[in-house]
């Protein structure tokens, strides 16, 4: 599975990576917390911001991961 961790933006404008999504983040994204553990999503409940960043990172991360099912059910049902 792939890795994926969320961007922090400190007060002084520098980025560093958190050690997981916010609640808000994971919402907006359409995904429970109880999905995204089973995706391997790490969530931080700790957070309560929510950065369009990280919500595009985790809808990008669920798009390739639809992608990759719909070509292993396609593979499957042809042979």
């Amino acid at each position: 599975m792939v890795t994926i961790k969320p961007k922090i933006f400190k007060r002084n404008g520098k980025q560093r990576y958190g050690k997981g999504f916010s609640r808000e983040e994971l919402k907006k994204a359409g995904l429970s917390i109880r999905e995204s553990l089973k995706l391997s999503i790490p969530v931080d409940p700790r957070r309560k911001t929510a950065h369009k960043e990280n919500v595009n990172s985790i809808k990008k991360l669920l798009k390739s991961i639809k992608e990759k099912s719909r070509v292993k059910k396609t593979r499957k049902s042809k042979s």
